[in-house]
């Protein structure tokens, strides 16, 4: 027997939780299979077979949570040559084969404590659940999957025990009236009808992913432990426009990526850290850490939910290695491939709402980070030029920063910098 155990987790990672067997006991395997995926606070790890076999056992279920090299499963190498493990078990033990399909269906399935709750509130028969795993074992996605497709079932079970005893219970008058005459009268159905109509109202819960617990987790501390103040501006796109419309096609065709927003933002936010070195410090206790290098994380949308990969030395990329590695971290969080390597450090953090149609935002700290940038959506607006009224397309900026450490002075001229190098370009290329 080989053991399958949860990979080494990293050191502000204790537990896991695992998502879902891509195998069931007694599936042949073979090394290098995808047996499950686990998800950790930060990243989804994969557990790979290590050798040829059949997965003789599942220890640890589809949900539950498990800690750094524990054991989850086990193959045996021995059943690797068999090409019917299941069928060799059963002529190994042919009292098995004797019994008869009544005794077998006495045999109640596998449940958790919590599943067994959810099936007594709902009055519904375990036998009647179907076990989509095979594994014998009724999880709370099985149930509340037989609840959607039998929305009638929680009205059996013990209800219907109850109306049997109150039935028995009846007059002599009572027993004459006909069922179908009870159920034609209007007043006893009222209750039933109402009961009816709200479980009808359809009602989800759905447990949060880790990522998601820790995301929230880290907002809260963000905002009960750090002095958080916001201050905004706003900046005319038209000259990043125009360039970005002038060079767009030269630039996809030389670098093999499209010339997009971010990398200005980046740049021109690096350019500035420059000048308020504050901004790109953190806060150890009593201690505040001025990081000599520029580590720019980028807010990334995912289907498990936000997560924030570093672009490493911003200083001495180009604009051109800022897109390919944007679009990389942006395919590898959708596909839950970013490692706990790309996702640590940062020493200050970019976030765009704008491509969801946001305009303007305050948004939270990622500690122990100083400040974060926020985009919005570009839309135009009468501006006063001159003297005269000219449509615009603007942008609203939004810096939130820790002020404990960030004055007032610091984060405006911060947010101004920002401002005067997207007006002008070529600030950025000439860095002043």
């Amino acid at each position: 027997m080989v053991d399958v155990k949860v990979p080494v987790l990293a050191e502000s990672v204790s537990e896991a939780t695992l998502m879902k067997w891509h195998k069931k006991a007694g599936d042949k395997v073979k090394r290098g299979d995808n047996l499950i995926d686990i998800e950790t606070d930060k990243v989804t790890l994969e557990v790979a077979a290590l050798t040829d076999g059949v997965l003789s056992e599942i220890l640890k279920g589809n949900g539950e949570t498990v800690e750094s090299d524990e054991v989850i499963a086990r193959i045996d190498t021995n059943s690797s040559t068999d090409d019917k493990p299941v069928e060799k078990a059963k002529k190994e033990m042919p009292e098995q084969q004797s019994l008869p399909v009544e005794e077998a269906s006495k045999q109640p399935p596998k449940t958790s404590p919590a599943v067994r709750n959810l099936i007594a509130e709902n009055n519904i028969n375990a036998a009647d659940i179907q076990d989509k795993d095979g594994d014998g074992r009724i999880t709370k996605e099985d149930v509340v999957d037989f609840l959607d497709k039998n929305p009638k079932a929680k009205n059996s079970g013990p209800k219907e025990n109850m109306q049997q005893t109150e039935a028995a219970k009846t007059t002599s008058v009572e027993e004459s009236i006909e069922k179908t005459d009870i159920e034609k009268t209007p007043v006893p159905k009222l209750t039933p009808v109402a009961a009816e109509t709200l479980e009808g109202r359809g009602e989800e819960r759905v447990k949060m992913t880790r990522l998601r617990q820790r995301t929230a987790e880290r907002l809260l501390a963000a905002q009960h432990e750090n002095a958080i103040l916001t201050t905004f501006n706003e900046v005319n796109m038209k000259p990043v426009m125009a360039l970005r419309s002038q060079y767009k096609d030269e630039f996809e065709k030389q670098h093999g990526v499209k010339l997009g927003f971010m990398s200005f933002f980046t740049k021109a936010a690096t350019e500035a850290l420059k000048k308020y070195p504050v901004i790109n410090a953190s806060i150890d206790e009593k201690d505040i850490i001025y990081h000599g290098y520029f580590d720019i994380g980028i807010a990334v949308s995912s289907d498990r939910g936000l997560v924030v990969p570093i672009l490493r030395d911003v200083d001495a990329m180009s604009f051109a290695e800022i897109e390919k590695k944007i679009v990389e971290y942006g395919q590898k969080a959708r596909d839950s491939k970013l490692t706990i390597d790309e996702l640590t450090g940062g020493t200050f953090t970019i976030t765009n709402g704008g491509i969801f149609g946001s305009l303007v935002s305050t948004p939270i700290l990622n500690p122990p980070q100083s400040a974060i940038l926020g985009m919005h959506k570009i839309q135009e607006r009468p501006m006063a030029v001159n003297g005269e009224v000219v449509i615009l397309p603007m942008m609203y900026l939004a810096l939130s920063y820790d002020h404990r450490i960030v004055d007032g002075r610091d984060a405006v001229q911060f947010l101004v910098t920002i401002k005067n190098l997207l007006e002008d370009p070529a600030r950025l290329l000439l860095q002043v």
